[in-house]
């Protein structure tokens, strides 16, 4: 009976270490709830902080508390930790992301506007900023902060319903991965478990492929607008 006991103690205390630690960089969850997706995020936190000492959490809000701003609320968990903390942020019904730090000494780790950028490509970028640019200042802005590894896949639809919670799982992900992988490059080290890889870019390729083929299309349509002009006006002259 008291081997039963201590049996059950020890599975209790084990599975409670573990959900410590899975829970410890998926700070919050109100979103996904999946174990694999914190799993993952564990593994790459823990991997990231032994090399490091940097430590990268990642909040998955329903919706921010009712008059508080993302950056008010973030500093309020920031100030929970003393080591070295990056925090990426992600509330669903404000539709708001932001990446902040206990430490801006860390910010030379990673580039904070190229991974919120909401563009994948300088083609893209050289678009976005023709049409939105509103001076000259904004569109050197938007033409040097391009490969963007959340927005772009948040941006897409939901091919069916009940699928936006792996579209989010997948671009807090990304996000997690590249500011991750951008801090084991400045520091010289390799996170391993195949997290050093750029398997993570597959996904904005489709993306990028998507929006030129877009633009491509858009061009086609244009030309044969113009010939289909010029033809009609040439038969009118006639």
């Amino acid at each position: 009976m008291k081997i039963l006991t201590r049996g059950l103690f020890a599975l209790i205390i084990t599975v409670v270490f573990q959900t410590q630690l899975f829970a410890e960089y998926l700070y919050k969850d109100e979103v996904i709830y999946n174990p694999k997706f914190t799993k993952e995020i564990s593994i790459l936190g823990n991997a990231l902080y032994k090399k490091t000492g940097v430590s990268l959490r990642l909040l998955m809000l329903r919706e921010l508390p009712q008059n508080t701003t993302m950056y008010a609320y973030e500093k309020s968990i920031l100030k929970n930790f003393k080591e070295p903390t990056i925090l990426l942020t992600f509330s669903e019904m404000n539709s708001q992301i932001d990446i902040e730090v206990n430490d801006n000494s860390l910010y030379k780790y990673f580039d904070k506007k190229q991974v919120l950028s909401p563009v994948t490509s300088y083609v893209q970028a050289f678009m976005m900023a023709t049409f939105y640019a509103r001076n000259w200042h904004e569109f050197i802005d938007m033409m040097t902060n391009v490969d963007g590894t959340i927005l772009p896949l948040l941006g897409e639809k939901s091919k069916k319903k009940g699928t936006a919670e792996a579209k989010y799982s997948a671009a807090m992900f990304n996000g997690y991965l590249d500011i991750a992988q951008q801090i084991a490059k400045a520091k010289n080290v390799e996170l391993g478990d195949g997290f050093d890889s750029n398997a993570n870019q597959t996904s904005l390729f489709y993306v990028r492929l998507f929006f030129y083929g877009f633009v491509l299309y858009a061009i086609i349509m244009y030309i044969k607008r113009l010939i289909y002009k010029r033809k009609h006006k040439d038969d009118k002259q006639k």
